[in-house]
């Protein structure tokens, strides 16, 4: 029987762990093993696994080196095939339909800030789901917390990507981007001439969320004014469920209220300024509440349906989303990752 490919064995596993929200050290002991073999000749890998001595190497322990031999040995990985058999029910008719028409994923992190994977890792699981495109939105200096992004290594993170643009599949790119801490005041918090050069700007509220009312509604007007934003991000800033152990991105692993504010005002300046509101897929946040997006969908408000990925497996959450967006009745030509990528970067550049 011919053997199978280990290391993408290996990394599938770690990415249906990742989708699952797994523990960060079952996801790492797959990745770190599939980094280990990849290195290896193909025969130094073959000699090994048929003397039992996989294990012996840096980054491969007794389970992952078990995997590494059934795959050698042309068999899907025991462990493979039990994630596998974990994947969630088909989606409804009219959430398959515009999952289908779904053509990228507009908020997603690397280990640039907090997510857990390279870039090159996020963009191969994108290209693996069918995107067209991946927006790149790691977070923004002020951030800490997150290893937000300084003004110098966005620069730097700008020139990476443009290099590995050059040698990513054909018909598939890495959009630049971030997810821009909105401030006290409103204020984003990058420098001007950065934001103008990104591809996407998503702008979220990450502190002082229990803010009243007021304060809490000027600041997000504010923002949605601002030229440089796109879309607003996880728009109440709340925890429907506590963070999975394996999600780095979003640490605490408590349930958090909404934010309040005067929702028709929001809706009103998101209509005024073209700009979109995200429908969350964060399976611990699931935002904004049906009875937000419905009010929304109503008013005839643009969306963006996105991931907030953390992890290459959780670039497949959208189904979350777009599971939410059709019991609201969201139609799919109102969401703006629907769109083509000459489209989308039209849209953003009129901001501007």
């Amino acid at each position: 029987m011919a053997s199978r490919d280990p290391v993408d064995d290996l990394r599938r596993i770690a990415f249906y762990l990742e989708r699952a929200n797994e523990a960060t050290y079952r996801v790492r002991a797959f990745r770190s093993a599939a980094a280990a073999i990849a290195k290896l000749p193909a025969e130094e890998l073959a000699e090994r696994a048929e003397a039992g001595t996989l294990a012996k190497l840096p980054g491969v322990g007794e389970v992952t080196a078990r995997c590494i031999a059934e795959s050698l040995a042309g068999e899907e990985p025991v462990y493979l095939r039990r994630v596998r058999s974990t994947e969630g029910t088909s989606l409804p008719a009219a959430a398959a339909a515009l999952r289908d028409a779904l053509r990228g994923d507009c908020h997603a992190h690397s280990d640039w800030s907090d997510g857990g994977s390279p870039i090159e890792e996020m963009a191969l699981a994108a290209v693996e789901l069918g995107h067209e495109y991946l927006v790149l939105t790691d977070h923004s200096p002020r951030l800490t917390v997150a290893n937000g992004l300084s003004p110098a290594r966005l620069r730097k993170q700008l020139d990476r990507v443009a290099e590995l643009n050059d040698a990513l599949p054909e018909g598939f790119r890495v959009l630049t981007g971030i997810e821009v801490d909105i401030r006290d005041d409103g204020s984003l918090d990058q420098e001007n001439e950065l934001l103008a050069r990104l591809d996407v700007v998503v702008g979220s509220v990450h502190s002082k969320l229990r803010d009243e009312s007021p304060r809490m509604t000027r600041r997000m007007l504010a923002a949605i004014a601002n030229p440089h934003l796109d879309i607003l991000g996880h728009m109440t800033g709340r925890k429907v469920a506590a963070a999975g152990e394996g999600d780095k991105g979003h640490r605490g692993g408590r349930t958090r209220p909404p934010s309040t504010f005067e929702l028709d005002k929001v809706i009103e300046a998101v209509l005024e300024h073209g700009k979109a509101i995200e429908i969350n897929s964060r399976p611990d946040r699931l935002d904004p509440p049906k009875r937000m997006l419905t009010v929304a969908v109503e008013a005839g408000c643009l969306f963006s349906i996105d991931t907030d990925a953390h992890a290459p497996g959780q670039l497949d959450w959208l189904g979350n989303g777009c599971e939410r967006a059709a019991l609201c009745g969201v139609p799919a030509e109102r969401v703006v990752n629907t769109w083509s990528m000459e489209r989308l970067l039209e849209w953003t550049a009129g901001h501007k």
